[in-house]
């Protein structure tokens, strides 16, 4: 009998040469049925690989600015390693969207390189792992801000993301060893264990990121002391936000309920397909949010350029405060003006 097993509508042979693997369709549906998942399956397909392009040029656009036109801060560290993490999944998402697309016209079977879903794994794991790391970092800030301003390490959130992507990458690569996806495997049991620890894992950072932004929430409207609300609240929340709603089902999906044996059968034939699509609106609506929630001020749309837009979105100001330093922007050069004034009437006199 021929060893293998399926991972999310997908069957695995680790016995497989090409390290390939077949998308297989469901049992037990009539061709009616078929037909209209086949239809739901490749518009969500087609919507993936638009939406990967907006979101790879766009996350690509943060990566520029962040990392070679921007002066860093705390956070932005964070949100440069979560356009990382992004571009990489959007990279591998849209080669395996026109992948398919590609074998819908040539052949019958859909073929994708197994290694495919280990990147795909590291870079989803690491993107969650950035989004709970910024909703805590900005957690502590709010509770404890004597101490995050004077106590805490310099190069913490560097320190941060270097072990979030050593650990992500540890994960999946062990995950996706012992599940035959590289490599050889040891068997289908040790797959189970890795993946119960990956699925381990999700489920706390997934805990941590509700429970810190819960937390971020009741201190900054019903704390003791007032917290302004700056647009770096505003970006992370809505990061958070767009996380929770669209990119936590391909988790959940991925991780827990791919290996309950018969859960294909249970849900709708084209629910994965969708997954994928709300995974790839994820990661395509944080770079649109950075740059909407630059564009707002005095709650209205100003245009600016892409870079000021990113620095307003992570300034950690009010706008008060913020046409507060641009309206008093001419003061000092006026007050310069009139020093040189006197400096000069001085020197005469003498």
């Amino acid at each position: 009998m021929e060893d293998s097993y399926v991972i999310a509508n997908i069957r695995v042979n680790p016995n497989t040469p090409e390290w390939e693997t077949n998308i297989i369709a469901g049992n037990g549906r009539n061709d009616t049925e078929t037909s209209f998942c086949n239809i739901i399956s490749h518009t969500m397909i087609w919507l993936s690989l638009i939406i990967g392009l907006i979101g790879l040029i766009g996350n690509a656009t943060v990566l520029w600015f962040l990392g070679f036109h921007m002066q860093r801060n705390v956070f932005s560290v964070y949100m440069l390693n979560l356009a990382g993490a992004d571009f990489l999944f959007m990279c591998f998402q849209i080669a395996r969207c026109i992948h398919i697309i590609m074998d819908t016209f040539y052949s019958n079977i859909i073929s994708t390189p197994l290694f495919y879903f280990v990147v795909l794994n590291f870079a989803y794991l690491c993107g969650l792992s950035m989004v709970s790391a910024i909703s805590i970092e900005r957690c502590l800030s709010a509770i404890w801000p004597i101490w995050y301003r004077c106590q805490r390490p310099r190069y913490t959130s560097a320190a941060v993301c270097t072990l979030l992507w050593v650990l992500s990458l540890l994960l999946s690569l062990l995950e996706g060893k012992e599940c035959g996806l590289i490599f050889d495997t040891l068997g289908p049991g040790w797959c189970q264990s890795f993946d119960f620890i990956t699925a381990a894992w999700l489920i706390i950072l997934f805990l941590v990121l509700l429970g810190s932004s819960l937390t971020l929430v009741l201190t900054i409207f019903c704390g003791s002391h007032r917290i302004p609300v700056t647009k770096l609240y505003m970006t992370i929340m809505c990061t958070v936000l767009v996380f929770l709603l669209f990119g936590l089902p391909y988790g959940i999906y991925w991780f827990l309920f791919s290996w309950i044996e018969g859960f294909d059968n249970l849900v709708s034939c084209y629910f994965y397909s969708i997954t994928i699509f709300l995974s790839c609106f994820n990661s395509c609506a944080n770079p649109i949010t950075y740059f909407l929630v630059g564009c707002i001020r005095h709650r209205r749309f100003r245009r600016s350029t892409l870079k000021l837009l990113l620095q307003r979105a992570l300034q950690d100001t009010t706008e008060g405060e913020e046409c507060g330093e641009g309206a008093s922007s001419g003061r000092p050069r006026e007050m310069k003006t009139v020093g040189q004034r006197l400096r000069a009437a001085l020197i005469r006199l003498k």
